[in-house]
């Protein structure tokens, strides 16, 4: 089997451009053959191979090219000379609208979809529910497509292109409609796709979030490789075209980004105090129920219903609750505010060396900020069973402003090895006001100041 999952090879496509549809009747009929058209080649010579398990971003100027090669390597479009070699199945998410039919339902357009992918109605049904569950539009899933909001068909296309097992996928800006949580979602699924080894193609104009995915990338301009290189090295390249700058080239091979383990930000600090304990505290102190065993989160309006959970079940998080200034569930979290986020524990069994933090990740799974009770070298927790434990974790953001996510976790600490015992992965979507006089994740102090002036030598 070939290392490579796509082998573009010397790839042009050249269109025939009429000013009128009178000039294409008139040269469909011409006796002696008589051109009425202009050629455009809006691909010219272009080359390069994807190796399996590697992801590459496909960076240009609106008309360059890209949304023509995706199509072309998708096999929607027959290119005018040169040839692709695909290596796997191949699932395409491109432009709003491709390849669903308006008439038809969510649910009819994802099995005629699965179909055309050499699905059997066998697999295709096993899986409905999991796409079904996926795209979360409700009863619209059996409605027609065309009374859906761009939001809505998204999502169902999204669902429905990642979830018929494909070998590659191909993604062309389709995510820039979709919500914060949806969009949170389908990073998640990026990362699981990724992890299996297979191979992603994305074109995008979000330079930030190819940094974090892809391993490579090419750049295109005029329908001609402009670049390629590392991931770094495209995005330079790009950046160069649109503002101006030297430009880079680079090998093809690349390696991921390393900025996925980026962390950033203020450490907080954990306080603990035990529900059996008589503390008088102010009802805005304390937004947790101290009683009963239910599950409370998804009443939470910060909760997250896309969140993943993991552990072993010794010890479960019952509730959550963020306040901000005093506010509880803000709608949208004022920069340098602090922020209260309480958690309600309860030990399943008897359970020492607990270590309890969370995380803060954006939407595009970049951990921008984490701590806990081990990393702090503060004193870890033990617990009985039937206990419960509230815990109150207090820190200062100083991130700039969008939508960001909020993990939650309980590790035990055995030796140099933590053993999960409730994870819960992006609980909770919060929304911090914008920061126009910085750019980032973080916005750290910093100064300007004019040293000198002075005459240039003559």
């Amino acid at each position: 089997m070939s290392e490579a999952a796509i082998i573009v090879n010397n790839v042009s496509k050249k269109y025939r451009l009429f000013d009128s549809t009178r000039d294409r009747l008139k040269e469909a009929l011409h006796p002696f053959a008589k051109h009425y058209h202009r050629e455009f080649w809006a691909l010219k010579d272009v080359s390069f191979e994807i190796p399996r398990g590697q992801t590459l971003g496909i960076l240009g100027r609106n008309g360059s090219g890209k949304s023509t090669l995706l199509q072309i390597i998708a096999g929607i479009m027959q290119p005018t000379s040169g040839n692709v070699t695909v290596n796997g199945r191949v699932s395409a998410l491109l432009e709003l609208g491709a390849g669903f039919n308006p008439e038809f339902t969510g649910r009819e357009n994802v099995v005629f979809q699965a179909q055309v992918m050499g699905l059997s109605r066998g697999d295709i049904d096993r899986k409905m529910p999991e796409i079904e569950e996926f795209a979360d539009i409700g009863q619209f899933f059996d409605q027609p497509v065309k009374t859906y909001s761009s939001g809505m068909f998204v999502r169902v296309a999204f669902a429905a292109a990642t979830n018929v097992d494909p070998d590659i996928l191909i993604v062309d800006e389709a995510l820039a409609v979709g919500d914060a949580k949806f969009q949170h979602k389908c990073f998640g699924t990026f990362r699981q796709f990724l992890d299996a080894g297979k191979t992603l193609v994305i074109v995008s104009h979000d330079v930030g979030t190819l940094l974090r995915l892809c391993d490579s990338g090419i750049v295109l301009e005029g329908g001609r490789v402009h670049a390629r290189g590392l991931i770094s090295q495209a995005t330079n390249s790009y950046q160069a075209l649109l503002f101006g700058g030297p430009t880079q080239q680079g090998d093809a091979d690349g390696l991921r980004d390393a900025s996925d383990n980026a962390t950033a930000g203020k450490v907080g600090s954990l306080s603990v105090r035990n529900s059996k304990e008589s503390v008088a505290v102010d009802s805005c102190d304390m937004p947790l129920q101290r009683q009963g065993l239910d599950d409370l989160c998804s009443a939470r309006l910060s909760y997250n219903n896309s969140e993943t959970r993991l552990g072993n079940g010794r010890l479960r998080i019952l509730d959550y609750a963020v306040i901000s200034n005093g506010e509880l569930e803000p709608a949208v979290i004022p920069f340098e505010a602090q922020l209260s986020i309480y958690m309600k524990l309860h030990f399943v069994d008897d359970v020492e060396s607990v270590s309890v933090g969370f995380a803060v990740l954006s939407k595009d799974f970049v951990y921008v900020h984490g701590t806990n009770l081990h990393m702090q070298k503060k004193p870890l927790l033990k617990g009985h069973a039937g206990e419960i434990l509230l815990v109150k974790l207090v820190w200062r953001s100083k991130l700039v402003g969008g939508d960001y996510f909020l993990n939650l976790g309980c590790n035990q600490i055995t030796g140099n090895k933590d053993q999960y015992l409730d994870v819960r992965r992006s609980i909770a979507h919060l929304r911090f006001a914008d920061t126009p006089w910085c750019s980032g994740f973080v916005a750290e102090d910093s100064s300007f100041k004019v040293l000198e002036r002075y005459p240039a030598s003559p």
